[in-house]
């Protein structure tokens, strides 16, 4: 079992803490007891080469993995004081506390302004909607681009304005978490440019957690770095650590490009 790494949380409680958490795939492991503090309102950034367990360990953050039917998860994952695999808590509720953005922009065929509202609807928001939606396009940084044509369809939108708009979505329904699965993958470096400045900002208000295959971006964006390989979590520490001093020979060749 990995020990649970100590990051610097400032003097708070973290925002999430895994203890030895691990998933299969039917019998093939995927993440082998993975223990580490999420420390909040900082960017950590899971990095390793293909297949080395950084998605399906991004999705034990917020269970959505229980919607994959040969995915078997153990251990723990606590947030709140609470642990999220315990029988009495709601996977839904989960998911509105700990928002998702995938790598592809997957906006739903609506308008702009109801991409948005799906979420505070469903959900029995009872306030002002329109200031809800509104509120959460300028912290996406999308409003000055979209506050004219709102009933426009989103996928009137480029893609890297399409994937600020799920972005958007996400924070409508005012989570504390925010996962990033590769969300600048599939952008230009432009759109990419805007979705790192993004998560920079959002960070002030919200922990985010990202996937990410470009070690130029997590040298960037992130406040700590988690290497895993085969499923493992190698090392885990300041970003900058990670990047100019890693313990592990393994982190070294990583980030330096000799394999992976």
């Amino acid at each position: 079992m990995s020990s649970i790494h100590d990051i610097d949380t400032r003097g708070r409680s973290p925002a999430l803490e895994a203890a030895d958490l691990s998933v299969h795939y039917g019998t093939v492991p995927a993440v082998r007891s993975v223990s580490m503090k999420i420390p909040s309102n900082r960017v950590v950034a899971l990095i390793g080469p293909s297949g080395s367990g950084k998605s399906t360990l991004l999705r034990c953050f917020n269970r959505m993995n229980d919607l994959i039917p040969s995915a078997h998860v153990s251990g723990s994952v606590t947030f709140s004081g609470k642990n999220l695999y315990d029988d009495d808590v709601d996977p839904v509720e989960v998911r509105r506390r700990i928002g998702m953005v995938f790598q592809r922009p997957n906006p739903f065929p609506k308008s702009i302004y109801e991409n948005v509202a799906f979420g505070p609807r469903i959900n029995g928001f009872s306030g002002d909607l329109d200031k809800q939606v509104e509120t959460a396009l300028k912290q996406a940084a999308l409003w000055p681009e979209v506050m004219n044509r709102l009933d426009a369809p989103a996928y009137s939108l480029s893609g890297g304005q399409q994937q600020r708009l799920c972005i958007a979505r996400t924070l409508a329904v005012v989570p504390d978490i925010v996962l990033m699965d590769e969300p600048a993958s599939a952008l230009d470096p432009i759109a990419t440019q805007r979705i790192e400045e993004l998560i920079y900002e959002l960070k002030q208000k919200y922990t985010i957690v990202i996937v990410t295959h470009n070690m130029q971006q997590a040298a960037r964006i992130s406040d700590y770095t988690a290497f895993l390989y085969m499923g493992t979590l190698i090392e885990y520490g300041p970003t900058e650590t990670i990047f100019t001093n890693p313990r592990e020979e393994r982190t070294e060749a990583y980030v330096t490009g000799r394999f992976g």
